[in-house]
């Protein structure tokens, strides 16, 4: 793509539909985004598809937003141009603004730029069971190095750490169950009919036959199925609890998935205990990595669909 053409409609609605194939909660997709001709993209939240209840802070909305954003500067990296990014703009005023993005002169993408980014309508959330072959630690360094440049850490789980967030991802999914605003609601992204978006059922995956499993039920399953015998999970964390370190949390999700696309792995998540967490107003265990933002189960598993996504029609605002 020309330097010509970013500036184009259709430019700028490519930078817009790689943005917008990002992962956020449940498949809101929970963002808009509004171009200044000649200046810059603005990245807005978009409080229509906030999960009020689940997120009554924005974390999660706001990391998702970090996802879109990450792939947006990756797509302008493509175009041989340079993303300069401002995040949280003016928070007083606007804190919907999560980022404006001017598109400067650059240099033509380096390999991994362009390996990354081809990599964007590749990436799945794979709820189906993994296989039983280990994560290498080389593979590992390389997310965990995917984490850094983003600002965040990235924490591989040891068998007795696993097994311990099985436990706490249980208990949190128990007492979710019982919440029945919190199940209305996650009802009104998941179950068939409800959103065209969302997560369809065709992406649910089976439902473990032993307990606890290493995916989250969203209450519709097909079939039962064995999930691997050692699920292999990394927690990111970040330094901070603040709209600043979801925004980075979410760049450097992207980043880390991205870089796991690239080496054959599948990832989900299990982000139960960080929801209730959220809910309850308490405060995660210390930790001396920093505050978990998101709880990631990786491994080797077998092809999924893609969930659906907004036209980029309808993500491009027109209004001042």
């Amino acid at each position: 793509m020309s330097p010509t053409l970013v500036s184009s409609d259709l430019g700028i609605r490519r930078l817009l539909v790689a943005a917008g194939q990002a992962p956020s909660v449940y498949n809101t997709q929970p963002w808009r985004f509004r171009v200044v001709p000649g200046r810059h993209i603005e990245l807005l939240a978009d409080p229509a598809r906030h999960l009020r209840v689940a997120d009554p802070r924005g974390r999660s909305m706001t990391v998702s937003c970090g996802a879109a954003l990450f792939n947006l500067r990756l797509a302008v990296r493509h175009v041989g141009r340079r993303p300069v990014v401002w995040l949280l703009p003016d928070p007083e005023q606007n804190p919907r603004l999560m980022a404006a993005v001017r598109i400067a002169e650059g240099r033509p993408p380096t390999e991994r730029n362009r390996e990354l980014y081809e990599l964007i309508p590749v990436r799945r959330t794979n709820r189906e069971p993994y296989s039983d072959r280990p994560v290498p630690p080389s593979v590992l360094g390389e997310l965990r190095v995917a984490a850094s440049r983003e600002g965040a850490n990235l924490v591989p789980l040891d068998e007795d750490g696993v097994a311990e967030m099985l436990d706490y991802v249980a208990l949190a999914e128990d007492e979710l169950t019982h919440d029945h605003e919190y199940q209305a609601e996650l009802a009104a992204w998941t179950m068939p009919g409800a959103r065209f978006d969302g997560v369809p059922a065709y992406v649910h995956g089976p439902r473990p036959a032993r307990d606890p499993g290493p995916v989250r039920d969203f209450g519709r399953h097909e079939y039962d199925a064995r999930f691997e015998e050692h699920p292999q999970l990394v927690v990111l964390t970040t330094p901070g609890d603040r709209p600043l370190d979801w925004l980075r949390a979410g760049q450097a999700l992207q980043r880390v998935l991205l870089t796991a696309t690239r080496h054959g792995l599948s990832t989900s998540f299990l982000n139960q205990p960080l929801d209730l967490r959220d809910m309850r107003g308490r405060r995660d265990p210390y930790h001396r990595r920093g505050h978990a933002q998101m709880i990631i189960r990786i491994g080797y598993g077998p092809y999924v669909p893609g969930s659906p996504r907004r036209p980029a029609s309808e993500l491009e605002m027109t209004d001042a």
